[in-house]
């Protein structure tokens, strides 16, 4: 009998970084003055967020209406590509590469599933050589973004229905799962072997 083909998926913020990315997006997008003035505008919402009385995916359509809302599709894709070449390496964790690097030097296909935006993931996790980055995507009406999510928050169950949506039957792959928050928590659970805050 075959064995199953090996996929390694990874979450991103916190994993394969140091911390989040979302913020350090904002604020290399819009300047430190007007990323810390905003985040003060924001702290009420932020304040609801950390007490749990806000769910995560309306916490970041407000912080993306305040800061991006109105912006055009290439402004944004113009930002996330110098992010991604410029800001990103900086963020990352030595020890997560070695583990990616384990991955691909062994012909695994490797994912890359993040409740981060597309915008810099996408560039990203092309040079970085994985087979699909399954990110959240941002609603954009006549070319202009609105600071909405499009569709869901790639977060919690999500994970596991957008990797679902490429892979079909997660049964018929031995998968590996990094991840290290409440988010990642469902995919860790329909991995053969889940690693959490540890490789």
């Amino acid at each position: 009998m075959s064995k199953l083909p090996v996929v390694a998926v990874f979450d991103f913020d916190g994993t394969l970084t140091r911390r989040d990315s979302l913020l350090p997006f904002l604020r290399f997008a819009v300047g430190q003055w007007q990323f810390w003035w905003g985040l003060f505008i924001m702290t009420p919402m932020l304040a609801g967020y950390g007490l749990k009385l806000i769910p995560n995916w309306r916490a970041k359509e407000a912080i993306l209406t305040y800061f991006i809302g109105g912006w055009t599709e290439e402004k944004l894709q113009s930002l996330g590509q110098r992010f991604a070449v410029q800001k990103i390496p900086k963020l990352l964790c030595n020890e997560a590469l070695q583990r990616l690097c384990w991955h691909q030097d062994r012909g695994h296909p490797t994912f890359l599933v993040s409740a981060s935006v597309e915008a810099y993931l996408l560039p990203w996790a092309k040079t970085m050589g994985f087979e699909q980055a399954i990110c959240t995507q941002l609603e954009i009406q006549n070319n202009r973004l609105t600071g909405r999510i499009l569709g869901k928050n790639c977060y919690g169950k999500e994970k596991v229905k957008r990797l679902r949506a490429k892979l079909g039957d997660l049964n018929k792959y031995c998968i590996y799962v990094y991840g290290d928050s409440r988010g990642d928590r469902e995919l860790l659970e329909v991995a053969n072997y889940p690693f959490y805050r540890t490789f």
